[in-house]
């Protein structure tokens, strides 16, 4: 069914109507702040610990603002006998945002969760090479990003959270087993010795009473003795 001639028009011209009736608000900022969306991409946090400097946010940033120094060190072997390892370790980490187009793509590819997005957005400057925030000044702002929203209750478990549910339960029913194990062995080992205690005990023969009536014992001779 085709639309109404002007019905378009007629729309528009409802919501133009119903913004004009509504009061005019005016922000105080900076007195008071914007109550931002949760997904707000304001600046981009560095979690420094998650970091293995594999490059992957600098190769697939579009902008190449994204710019990371670092070195190997070794690592000695866990085991005597074991082979040394080398790791990166970093030196730099800095993300220029007078070229950055907040596209998200350096925290989608990174396979450690180590950029988050951080609502916060005063970071103005008036020199355009100040826009080059290190590595201290990202982490500061990590500690900006909200927390994740919380999961639908009709949600599915997410994999790693049901597995690793799963392993603890083996291990505490495991565990619960060993020890019911163990309380068992202890109590067959206590009642072992018991019984073990009770038959090494020494039977004492029972004394006959003295009668002081009783005749003398006769010696098979003859005569009393």
């Amino acid at each position: 069914m085709s639309p109404l001639p002007g019905s378009g028009l007629a729309k528009g011209l409802a919501v133009t109507l119903r913004t004009m009736t509504k009061k005019t608000v005016t922000a105080q900022y900076p007195d008071a702040q914007p109550e931002l969306p949760p997904r707000s991409r304001g600046v981009i946090g560095l979690f420094e610990e998650n970091c293995t400097v594999c490059m992957l946010c600098a190769r697939e940033c579009p902008d190449w603002c994204i710019y990371i120094d670092s070195h190997k060190e070794t690592v000695p072997a866990a085991a005597p006998g074991g082979r040394e390892r080398s790791r990166n370790v970093l030196d730099r980490f800095a993300i220029d945002f007078s070229l950055c187009m907040y596209c998200g793509i350096c925290i989608e590819v990174c396979p450690f969760d180590a950029l988050f997005w951080s609502p916060e957005f005063e970071y103005a400057e008036t020199d355009i090479h100040e826009l080059t925030h290190e590595r201290d000044k990202l982490r500061d702002w990590m500690w900006t990003v909200p927390a994740p929203p919380a999961l639908d209750p009709g949600a599915e478990e997410p994999k790693e959270i049901a597995a690793a549910r799963k392993t603890a339960d083996k291990l505490a029913a495991a565990e619960a087993q060993e020890q019911a194990e163990a309380e068992a062995q202890a109590e067959a080992q206590a009642e072992a010795q018991a019984r073990a205690g009770a038959q090494a005990e020494p039977t004492e023969p029972q004394a006959r009473p003295s009668d002081p009536q009783a005749e003398p014992p006769t010696d098979p001779r003859g005569g009393a003795s």
